[in-house]
């Protein structure tokens, strides 16, 4: 399969996107003890660091994936590249928390650039040569994310935390500019007025529930607030099924989530992201945690352990275009939830050692690569292409739901069950001892074992959701066959 000039031009273009912005997104996690320090604030404010982001990205998704269908991909996707270059030149500047969350929720607003590029990339290649453009691209979330945690650490132990966000901002720049100067505006449109009604419904009830996932384990899921916002989740979700269904031209067409593969793979993207982020949020303070709750390393060797996996990702993308191309999308997420699931019986079984854990991160790198390759091509080879910036956009609201459920339970489960470890101690004598050790307590065994059987029945979840999906392919003529 050979892209043309203008094809291999577009999928660069979206594969930097898809690095660079889960570059920055996974850099901070690292450094968030740094940046406890700096801000002299608690781990309770430093959350919004990571929510302000989710909620903005969120809800970028779903709106700018549709308005990239009514009033050009190119256009949105340019527009979203230079807010989000401003975004992060600002980042590492921030002197106060308000200030970098402010930032931070800005610069989720590039999240809604994913959706739209692979919508762009729908509209610019045949559907016989889409899954390994899709799988290039996804790959390209997995690598992000992998180098966020090892470049990130680097910079923030070896210089400031300031000079990740500096790292980025040429990229960043370097993106808006090729965006605007290469990209070509795709033919797709579809003319619709804006569904101001829908975006207001769908936006309080998105905010409200990540709110409650995100915050619940720190504000007490008991809580006034956190009841008070779940109601009006509910409330808000609901006033916007029954009112797109009585506008003429909805914010989001509800027939298209009727389609039994397009609705089958947002629920399957939810629950992956899910078991993904078990692994990616557990992994990091398994590692540095002091003895006997955690190896005791330092942020770059925690960082480093997920490079092989990320590794892998790129490795098997093509693989599993190759198999969407030749046996359909649906048998790439059933391999590559297998072996996510793998993945969790050896972190269960398996995780003695730095070296144990490592090899662990391969399954993960691996699997998450046919998976997300199988859903994108899933979603797009089952949607018309007039409506494929709303459906990809849908699916990244998913995936982003999935991805706030996961460390929110892994959150009480670190909380509930602990162990105490020395992490320092005074220089005077404690009976026998010729000084006074300090402790403090850090999550258990117990706890990442809960953690791991509960990541493995969510893909177990997933898995069934993949086989209730018909399979479909796309021949060489461009046709979908069932």
């Amino acid at each position: 399969m050979a892209f043309t000039t203008r094809a291999k031009s577009t999928i660069a273009i979206m594969a930097i996107a898809g690095t660079m912005i889960m570059y920055v997104e996974t850099m901070v996690t690292p450094a968030l003890p740094v940046l406890s320090k700096f801000f002299s604030a608690s781990y309770d404010s430093l959350s919004w660091i990571v929510t302000s982001y989710l909620i903005s990205g969120t809800i970028s998704a779903a709106i700018f994936g549709k308005l990239a269908d009514i009033y050009g991909k190119k256009k949105v996707f340019v527009i979203l590249s230079l807010v989000y270059a401003i975004a992060v030149s600002f980042g590492g500047f921030a002197n106060t928390l308000t200030e970098f969350i402010i930032i931070r929720a800005i610069q989720g607003l590039g999240m809604g650039m994913l959706p739209v590029a692979f919508a762009l990339l729908n509209d610019e290649l045949p559907k016989n040569e889409l899954p390994l453009a899709q799988g290039i691209i996804s790959a390209t979330f997995t690598v992000g994310a992998s180098l966020g945690l090892v470049v990130g650490a680097w910079i923030t132990q070896n210089y400031d935390w300031q000079w990740s966000y500096h790292s980025a901002i040429p990229i960043a720049f370097g993106l808006f500019i090729a965006s605007l100067v290469i990209l070509e505006e795709s033919p797709y449109r579809k003319k619709e007025t804006i569904d101001y009604g829908g975006i207001f419904l769908l936006s309080i009830g998105l905010v409200s529930a990540i709110l409650v996932l995100s915050e619940g384990v720190y504000w007490g899921w008991n809580s006034f607030l956190i009841l008070s916002l779940a109601f009006l989740a509910v409330a808000s979700f609901s006033l916007f099924l029954i009112y797109e269904n009585t506008v003429s031209q909805p914010f989001i067409n509800l027939k298209l989530l009727k389609i039994r593969n397009i609705f089958l793979a947002n629920l399957t993207g939810l629950f992956a992201s899910g078991g993904m982020f078990y692994l990616f949020y557990t992994i990091p303070p398994l590692l540095q945690d002091p003895a006997p709750a955690g190896f005791g390393k330092d942020i770059l060797t925690s960082g480093l352990v997920m490079v092989p996996g990320s590794l892998m990702a790129i490795v098997f993308a093509p693989i599993g275009a190759l198999i969407v191309r030749k046996y359909g999308p649906k048998l790439s997420i059933i391999i590559g939830t297998g072996v996510m699931l793998v993945a969790f019986i050896l972190l269960y079984f398996n995780r003695g050692s730095v070296t144990s854990i490592t090899e662990d991160a391969i399954f993960i790198g691996s699997g998450t690569s046919f998976v997300f390759v199988g859903i994108i091509n899933m979603i797009i080879i089952s949607t018309p292409r007039d409506s494929t910036g709303m459906v990809t956009g849908m699916n990244t609201v998913f995936r982003n739901i999935g991805s706030t459920i996961s460390p929110a339970i892994a959150g009480v489960l670190e909380t509930q069950f602990i162990v105490p470890a020395m992490v320092g101690y005074i220089p005077l004598p404690l009976g026998p001892l010729p000084f006074t050790p300090i402790y403090s307590t850090f999550p258990s065994n117990l706890a990442f074992d809960y953690i791991y059987v509960i990541g493995f029945i969510t893909l177990l979840i997933s898995l069934f959701f993949t086989f209730s999906m018909k399979n479909v392919r796309v021949n060489e003529l461009n046709e979908v066959l069932e």
